[in-house]
């Protein structure tokens, strides 16, 4: 399977080992095009029409979104790869998408490619890009939907609608504000990490909870949370603090 790609980073030395490794190690994965700014990229994407592109967050002039958001439709897979950028790469998490942090790792880079290769495969429409820019476009203000992988597909829930999580060995089980339970391949700390901007407590190595949906805080057994759903969740007692104040800080 032949894979027709473009390149999109502002250093042409990136361009060129990003280049020198999937010509080394990647079979099938042919760069037709490269650009180092925003207004290029886009140019180039609509003249070669890629499967795949190589994406830089950062560019001298515009980002990685800037040339995302000039598309109606993303109809080709994306992998990011990044120096550092904090927001972007939340972004990218929430919307269940690869990145890869420079210097690139080859190993993880195959694996990427791996992915995207049996995406293409199935011609799927890249949901998780719409998710991505519309994460991007209303933030921690607006009301984003988080992508939830599950064995059977990717669900996109509101980050408001979702009442508490709980782990259940490496899946965590999401319950959710009309009566639904979500089963996700990732584990809870993965998702501690995502939510914890958006109102959500760690209360114990197996719960996280949304402090919108409590309903009260119960003094027995050390400390309790009583959710809208009726469920009780238990705060360990290194987390009782930080429950407290974050429960005042809605008063």
């Amino acid at each position: 399977m032949n894979i027709r790609s473009i390149i999109i980073d502002d250093e042409s030395n990136n361009i060129e080992n990003l280049r020198a490794i999937l010509a080394a190690y990647c079979e099938g994965i042919e760069v037709v095009s490269t650009a180092m700014d925003a207004a290029d990229g886009i140019a180039a994407i609509k003249m070669h029409q890629p499967d795949l592109l190589f994406l830089d967050i950062q560019l001298t002039e515009g980002s990685g979104f800037d040339v995302l958001r000039a598309f109606p439709r993303i109809d080709f897979e994306i992998i990011f790869i990044t120096a550092y950028d904090q927001y972007g790469i939340q972004a990218i998490k929430f919307s269940a998408l690869d990145y890869l942090l420079k210097p690139l790792n080859i190993e993880e880079l195959k694996q990427a490619i791996e992915k995207a290769k049996n995406k293409i495969a199935a011609k799927q429409k890249n949901s998780n890009i719409e998710n991505l820019l519309e994460y991007l476009a209303t933030g921690k203000k607006g009301s984003p939907k988080i992508a939830l992988p599950t064995l059977q597909e990717i669900r996109y829930v509101k980050i408001e609608e979702i009442i508490r999580c709980e782990a259940s060995d490496n899946y965590t089980r999401f319950f959710i504000q009309n009566g639904e339970q979500i089963l996700v391949c990732k584990t809870l700390k993965e998702f501690a990490e995502l939510l914890s901007p958006h109102h959500f407590i760690r209360t114990h190595q197996s719960h996280l909870a949304n402090i919108h949906f409590v309903k009260s805080y119960l003094k027995e057994d050390g400390g309790i949370l009583l959710m809208r759903d009726q469920a009780k969740i238990p705060i360990a007692r290194q987390h009782r603090e930080f429950v407290r104040q974050a429960l005042n800080s809605l008063l």
